[in-house]
């Protein structure tokens, strides 16, 4: 079992976790609706979660490694800096209404949370190389 975490594969398509992520997104609309929950919520959750995917894709497109360090950072502190956006928007619209910045960073959280399942799924089910 330990050597699974040394065994290096090939990075899986970004396709499913992104759409695992988005079903999550659309099918929390009726939740938030019959809920009662601030639709307002739903709509910066869902506004954060595709801001965030879409600086993702731009900076997935940026050639990282030995060759290229300075892409390798701006993909490291980019991809550190999505994390720390979302978290302080969040955060500056909970401190005007808290029903809403916590209904938009639970939907955020449960969104990305899925992603990251089907994405370390998809990397550990997949052989090794």
């Amino acid at each position: 079992m330990a050597r699974v975490f040394e065994t290096p594969r090939p990075v899986p398509s970004r396709r499913a976790p992104v759409l695992a992520g988005a079903t999550v997104i659309v099918l929390a609309l009726p939740v938030f609706v019959v809920a009662e929950l601030p639709l307002a919520g739903w709509a910066l959750g869902a506004t954060l979660w595709v801001a965030a995917q879409l600086l993702g894709l731009v900076l997935t497109r940026l050639q990282v490694g030995a060759g290229n360090l300075a892409h390798s950072g701006v993909v490291g502190i980019g991809m550190s800096f999505r994390a720390v956006a979302v978290m302080a928007v969040a955060i500056a619209v909970a401190t005007v209404d808290a029903r809403v910045g916590v209904a938009a960073a639970l939907l955020y959280a449960l969104a990305y949370t899925l992603e990251l399942l089907v994405s370390l799924v998809l990397y550990f089910g997949s052989p090794a190389r």
